[in-house]
């Protein structure tokens, strides 16, 4: 029965394993996404509001009620992300540490018979986990391999990289975390977590997943790229929120380290949203301290908990922790460059050979960590138990199968264990608890500390880049805690002084190490803090955090802008080139030939424009009464497909449109111009137009922005980057320098009360001859119309 069945198992995987592609004729992975979407599919994001016609008169609709209801959904949706979030966390976390647990009590229970069969076991349950992490990444959702962060700061700065927010990924990073996680790779689940919210808050913004049919209408309220933006926003601080369980850090870690535009607004949604996470965790975690989530239920809210660890600090002790500060930035420079190009040459060649080859590299990887995790304790000879401390709560050894301190492994006697199986042989939140934890000193030897630390930086910057989700957080803990605990054991032997914890060293050590890789400061600074609840040691990680940070970027990039730019990421810096300054706005476009459309447009000619350049905004150029082109206005790429599309807008005559009054002009309502999130859209190839459409005309009036921002030709390059950036712009139009001034708007002409009638605000303005009819004009709507009012109007008066 049993070979019967055995059989049966051999014949579906080598079934499974002949249907997997051996080429990527279907769906390529993150990066291959990415470099081929450079030049095809990435666009940037419409941050800018489109002031065209349809949006006026949307506008102009609403009522003091609808603002209400809109600003009401926005709260919700913030409190619908941080309530998905934290599910979704708390998820991964018992079913990861219920699998961890599952897999270590059998592993221990098997050993007390045979090793080797302990060995085999192990090896197989870990393999099997990470099998379904990649096959789950690579045939079901490409976008999830990864930790997502770089793809989502690239989204929030103004990026629309296709793949990376849908419902597949969303369920690829939450299944493909707990397996990769699970199997006991060195990596993390904390930067999926980032990219989980992200996903749920993106899905709550569009209104669901229509493709899937799990889709709301009532939901469906964002109808610009800027609010769900800011959702996406919230999403990414209840990842961290729910990943260290640190709601303050969440939201410095969103304003630091992924956000490109921030607002006080803002802040209140996601502090709020950042809430929400910590109540639903804290009701889980409280829920399954009953025992109902089996292994999952013996951890606090504080996940590393040092506040009985070290009192105080003497000056003589800065020593030591400044070199943990430059330990932290040389290693951490070294991480990154290392990372840099593995990664590179692992997707520009290994990773172009197929799916089984990704497959294949990761359970490769999983062998070979399960048999160091498992084969390099037995080399180390066990230590006997310390004199038992009734106070400290600790016991030696621990019993199988149950995390704490103190792992009797592979000993002759009862009152032994095994220093290094207590870091090898745990999860990687046990063996960092282990590594913090105070009273124990002489726990750990400084060979089996030297030794954990080169096999797991080496583990880490191997597996990094595998086509699992992968975060870097946790084992940038580990690594870091665990050179720090070895310059803690040098300051207890050198000192001499009995205050001193190893812990605080570890703790020191990890602030280091995430510093000089991620080159993080604030947010990382807040969330130490809050997941060790030790206070007194803020200063220590501020100084450390500080040194590591200097040291690091005298080598290199932080780690997730170098792997946004492997991944081909353009991401706008927060700072212009230094170069910029002596290069004006009309060097940059020098060599571009500006392709315009007229205002009437045959409908050939508009496919053919489209056909021809892969542009995404068009300047739209009317000729006035003296013959003179001028421009009035932009028009988007997005927005004339939807035109060709619809075909509602065709008319037979070359002669611009003669409505009776400006509302008739437009067609469409706004919402017809919304492109999901994360999507391709609408493309010319999937227009079909007949030989009749094609002779027909467009009057683009209606739907052009009639309020680009322009700037002079001779602007200096880094005014023009700093307005593109702090705006969220898509497109800057450049322009002779003007030859009239109309008015100059100062500050006090935008302090508008609520109470004051607009028509009776005067524009305070400066004629360049000085005149004194210039100094005071009236908005008067008769002298000051709009652009495409006056030209829609003129129309009007004309036919």
């Amino acid at each position: 029965m049993l070979s019967n069945q055995l059989h049966n198992g051999l014949e579906t995987a080598k079934l499974l394993w002949s249907r997997i592609p051996n080429s990527e004729d279907g769906e390529v992975d993150g990066g291959s996404l990415l470099r081929n979407s450079n030049r095809n599919t990435v666009e940037s994001l419409d941050y800018e509001v489109i002031e065209n016609y349809a949006y006026r008169e949307e506008q102009a609709q609403r009522g003091k009620l609808y603002v209400g209801y809109y600003v009401a959904v926005k709260w919700f949706l913030a409190l619908l992300t941080g309530i998905g979030t934290g599910l979704a966390a708390v998820f991964i976390n018992i079913s990861v540490e219920n699998f961890a647990g599952w897999k270590f009590a059998l592993t221990f229970s098997i050993i007390q018979r045979s090793y080797f069969a302990g060995f085999v076991i192990y090896v197989l349950i870990n393999l099997i986990l990470v099998f379904s992490s990649v096959y789950i990444v690579t045939h079901f959702a490409p976008a999830a391999a990864g930790s997502g962060i770089p793809e989502i700061k690239g989204y929030l700065n103004g990026l629309d990289i296709h793949g990376i927010l849908l419902f597949r990924t969303l369920i690829g990073k939450i299944f493909g975390s707990i397996g990769s996680v699970g199997g006991g790779l060195a990596l993390g689940k904390e930067g999926p977590l980032v990219h989980t919210g992200a996903c749920i808050a993106s899905l709550l913004g569009q209104g669901g997943s229509s493709k899937y049919h799990l889709s709301s209408r009532w939901l469906q309220v964002f109808k610009s790229d800027r609010d769900r933006r800011d959702l996406v926003t919230c999403g990414c601080a209840a990842g961290v929120a729910a990943a260290f369980r640190a709601p303050v850090g969440g939201v410095l870690f969103a304003l630091e380290e992924v956000t490109s535009w921030w607002r006080s607004q803002l802040m209140w949604r996601v502090f709020f949203t950042s809430a929400i996470v910590a109540v639903v965790v804290r009701t889980a975690m409280g829920w399954c301290k009953s025992g109902k989530c089996g292994h999952f239920g013996s951890g606090g809210f504080i996940i590393w908990d040092t506040s009985d660890g070290q009192e105080d600090y003497s000056f003589e002790e800065l020593l030591p922790m400044a070199v943990i500060g430059v330990i932290g930035g040389l290693l951490g420079a070294l991480f990154n460059q290392l990372t840099f190009h593995i990664t590179y040459w692992r997707r520009n060649y290994l990773h172009k050979k197929g799916n089984r080859v990704k497959i294949i590299e990761a359970c490769l990887i999983s062998v070979i960590t399960s048999a160091i995790s498992f084969g390099l304790p037995l080399l180390r000879k066990c230590n006997p138990c310390p004199e038992s401390d009734h106070d400290s709560g600790i016991e030696c050894p621990r019993p199988p199968g149950m995390y704490g301190n103190y792992v009797n492994f592979y000993c002759g006697k009862d009152k032994e264990y095994n220093d290094l199986a207590t870091i090898f042989f745990n999860t990687q939140d046990d063996a960092i608890r282990n590594l913090f934890s105070a009273k124990t000193i002489h726990e750990f030897s400084a060979q089996s500390l030297l030794t954990f630390l080169v096999m797991f930086y080496t583990l880490a910057v191997v597996t990094f880049g595998t086509a699992v989700p992968a975060g870097q957080f946790v084992p940038g803990i580990m690594i870091g805690s665990t050179y720090g605990r070895l310059v803690g054991m040098f300051v207890v032997n050198f000192y001499k002084n009995l205050n001193v914890e190893e812990g605080t060293y570890a703790l020191l050590g990890a602030a280091s190490f995430l510093g000089g890789s991620m080159r993080m400061t604030v947010s990382l600074c807040v969330i130490m803090v809050e997941i060790t609840n030790n206070l007194k040691l803020l200063p220590l990680i501020m100084l450390v955090l500080l040194i590591s940070k200097a040291v690091g970027d005298a080598f290199n990039e932080g780690f997730y802008e170098q792997q946004a730019r492997l991944k081909g990421i353009a991401l706008l810096e927060s700072r212009p080139k230094y170069q910029m300054r002596n290069m004006m706005a009309k060097e940059v476009c020098r060599n571009q030939k500006v392709v315009s459309f007229p205002r009437i447009v045959k409908v050939a000619d508009a496919v053919s424009i489209l056909q021809s350049n892969l542009h995404n905004g068009f300047p739209v150029i009317d000729h006035v009464r003296n013959g003179e082109t001028l421009v009035i206005g932009l028009v988007l790429r997005s927005h004339l497909l939807v035109l060709l599309q619809s075909k509602v807008d065709f008319q037979h005559s070359p002669l611009p449109c003669d409505p009776a009054g400006v509302s008739k002009s437009i067609r469409h309502n706004f919402s017809e111009f919304v492109k999901p999130v994360s999507s391709k859209g609408i493309s010319i190839e999937d227009i079909h137009l007949s030989s009749d459409d094609l002779e027909m005309y467009i009057d683009l009036a209606p739907v052009l922005n009639p309020s680009p921002y322009v700037v002079p030709e001779d602007m200096s390059l880094t005014k023009v980057y700093n307005l593109f950036r702090q705006l969220g712009l898509r497109h800057i139009f450049v322009v002779p320098r003007a030859s009239r001034v109309v008015g100059m708007i100062t500050r006090e002409d935008l302090l508008i009360e609520d109470s004051e009638d607009p028509a009776s605000v005067e524009l305070h303005s400066t004629s360049v001859r000085g005149h004194r009819q210039y100094s005071m004009i009236s908005r008067n709507v008769d002298v000051e119309r709009p652009l495409l009012n006056g030209l829609l109007l003129q129309d009007h008066m004309l036919g």
